[in-house]
């Protein structure tokens, strides 16, 4: 697996688990562990869309757009 990879980086239907948020902003960081993504959490790319991607997190699913995808390191 290679290191400093993050949610673009991630193959369709592969279970990964996030290891950090790498984002300045902190509302950003509140709005992702308000979905339950934070450090040690399973997270599954369902599939790729334009401009992002649809995650699994805790049973949820939600679309990312490429910013977000981005400050979830795996």
């Amino acid at each position: 697996m290679v290191e400093d990879m993050n949610l673009t980086d991630a193959r369709v239907g592969e279970e990964y688990i996030v290891k950090d948020i790498t984002a300045e902003d902190e509302e950003l960081k509140s709005f992702l562990f308000s979905l339950g993504c934070y450090s040690g959490e399973p997270v599954t790319v369902i599939s790729r869309i334009r401009g992002g991607c649809v995650v699994s997190i805790k049973d949820a699913r939600y679309n990312m757009d490429t910013d977000l995808a981005k400050a979830i390191s795996i």
